[in-house]
């Protein structure tokens, strides 16, 4: 039978796996990790909301009453589309009759990779952890300082980026210092910490139409995020962030980064030999594949697709219509039939705020604050994998909503040493 591999099993490359499972084709499904992850509630983790398990399952799990699959846990080193070959980052080749590449995208520093040491960015679970233990340790490491300067450094937390990643981290956050960690330290009020946004452009949430953008940063100043749009950071250190707005050159004093700001396609699309957009991501038409291959398809983030000529968004539900376009076209290709067209379907935006505060857009409707924190809180469990997981969020959200509580606040790895404290630098305080 044909042989059909999927590299990588996110949103795509599951929705590509599942519309073949009654298809009489060999499915190899390959992914760096073990792992299907839902991404948009990542942040949960990063913030002690939620745990691993709760936002992810084993691909073998998920797959394993599709007998046509096999999966593989490696990372994809090159493909040869002349050869029809996937090698791996042992060596080892397989061949394949079609391809499906949805191997997604990864942080964009703009040109400064230094900067990724100092401000991760939100992909993977290895991100939020990193992340989640980069939190909860300023608080620990300010509960022992006793220069205020250096306290208040500690105490202040930078969010740079205000997409919907950087929206949603910014106001979990805050709720986090105000109200989870109340009364539970001795020598440090949790309360005084403070959470800054950074964004580039002139309003958050700039993919949203303007009078919900204003109504997002209106809910985040209410919570109590110090939100800076038209502030482009210059330069990221330990200590602080430097950023230029309309008054000029600023420093931000602040140990604890957080990176949202920007995204690139997985460096896998350079291995199709074909040309690239700025972002790195591969042009295909409008039946997903690449030029002069037709059993070659590219979806989800690394794709630059359009649909009634408009740019598709790197959203899960588009990676999900993309992944069952490529796998029909698959079909198509094999029965000599015509290859289908994507056409997206935007079925809305969401993007949660706080407690209690989130935008919407669906359709022509747009509301926001309560009803829409409701409505995202349903769609996000709604479209989990498994009963097992959506029974999880909404135990560990009943209790969060009740008593402010977060119950993944487990630090695994071993302490590190503090920066070590100079004498010589007192003579900045934190911007206010």
């Amino acid at each position: 039978m044909p042989h059909v591999i999927i590299v990588g099993c996110g949103f795509g490359g599951l929705a590509a796996a599942r519309a073949l499972a009654d298809a009489k084709v060999d499915i190899t499904i390959i992914d760096r990790s073990n792992h299907h992850l839902f991404q948009p509630l990542l942040y949960q983790v990063a913030t002690a909301g939620l745990s691993a398990p709760a936002i992810s399952a084993p691909i073998r799990s998920i797959l394993a009453e599709q007998r046509n699959i096999t999966s593989l846990m490696a990372a994809v080193a090159d493909i040869d589309v002349t050869r029809k070959t996937v090698a791996l980052e042992d060596g080892s080749e397989i061949a394949y009759d079609y391809l499906i590449v949805a191997a997604g995208s990864t942080h964009s520093y703009f040109g400064h990779d230094e900067w990724a040491s100092l401000a991760p960015g939100l992909k993977t679970l290895e991100d939020a952890f990193d992340i989640r233990r980069r939190i909860l340790m300023a608080f620990e490491y300010a509960e022992r300082e006793d220069d205020p300067v250096r306290r208040a450094e500690w105490l202040t937390f930078t969010v740079i980026g205000a997409g919907a990643t950087g929206v949603e981290m910014a106001g979990t956050l805050i709720e986090i210092a105000r109200h989870t960690l109340s009364g539970e330290f001795r020598r440090i009020d949790p309360h005084h910490a403070k959470v800054v946004l950074l964004e580039g452009s002139d309003r958050v949430l700039a993919a949203f139409p303007p009078d919900l953008s204003e109504k997002a940063r209106t809910q985040l100043a209410k919570l109590g995020v110090d939100v800076r749009t038209g502030s482009r950071v210059t330069d990221i250190d330990e200590e602080c962030v430097r950023y230029t707005d309309k008054d000029g050159e600023q420093r931000l004093a602040s140990r604890t980064v957080i990176w949202s700001a920007g995204v690139a396609a997985s460096p896998l699309g350079k291995a199709l030999n074909v040309p690239l957009d700025r972002a790195g991501r591969v042009p295909v038409g409008g039946e997903l594949s690449i030029p002069g291959h037709p059993e070659v398809f590219v979806i989800g983030d690394l794709a630059a697709a359009t649909s009634d000529g408009k740019p598709v968004p790197g959203v899960s539900p588009a990676a999900k219509q993309m992944g069952r376009v490529a796998a029909r076209n698959v079909l198509a290709h094999m029965a000599g039939k015509a290859p289908e067209n994507f056409v997206y379907q935007d079925y809305g935006s969401l993007a949660t705020i706080g407690r209690k505060a989130a935008v919407a857009m669906v359709g022509k409707l747009k509301f926001s604050g309560y009803p829409a924190w409701l409505f995202w809180l349903f769609i996000h469990v709604y479209f989990l994998i498994g009963f097992r997981n959506r029974l999880m969020v909404m135990t560990d959200w009943a209790w969060a909503y009740l008593t402010f509580k977060r119950s993944a606040r487990v630090i695994s790895s071993a302490i590190n040493t503090p920066p070590a404290k100079p004498h010589d630098k007192h003579d900045e305080a934190p911007t206010q």
